[in-house]
C-alpha cells in the first residue's frame, strides 16, 4: 500500500483517474493497525478498479487539517477529486468491502 503526503496528494489522490481510499492513521493508533493489513489484501484483490494509500497525520498535517480529520482511523474515498464517502473506525474485511461495493465492479 503506497503512502501518500501532503507534498504527493493532489497529483496521487485528487488528480487520480480511478477512486481512491485514503486511510488516515497514525503509528500510536491500535485500530489502525488492525486495519491496515485488511486494506493491503483489498488493495491487491480489487487494484484495478480502486486505488489505496495512506497518510500518516502526524507527519502530514496539511491534509489532515484541510479534510477536518479528527479521529482515526478514517478512510475517505476520493472520486475526480472530491470526497464521496467517509469510513469512519476500523471494520472487517466484509464490511469494507459493503462499504466500497459501489466503486468494486469486480467485488
Amino acid at each position: 500500500m503506497q503512502a501518500v503526503t501532503d507534498n504527493t496528494f493532489e497529483s496521487e489522490v485528487l488528480k487520480s483517474d480511478k477512486p481512491v481510499l485514503v486511510d488516515f492513521w497514525a503509528e500510536w493508533c491500535g485500530p489502525c493497525r488492525m486495519v491496515a493489513p485488511i486494506l493491503e489484501e483489498i488493495s491487491k484483490e480489487h487494484g484495478e478498479s480502486i486505488s489505496i494509500v495512506k497518510l500518516n497525520i502526524d507527519e502530514n498535517p496539511n491534509v489532515t487539517r484541510d479534510y477536518g480529520i479528527m479521529q482515526i482511523p478514517t478512510m475517505f474515498v476520493y472520486q475526480g477529486g472530491e470526497v464521496v464517502k467517509q469510513i469512519m473506525g476500523a471494520k472487517p474485511k466484509a464490511a469494507l468491502l459493503r462499504e466500497l461495493k459501489e466503486f468494486l465492479p469486480d467485488a
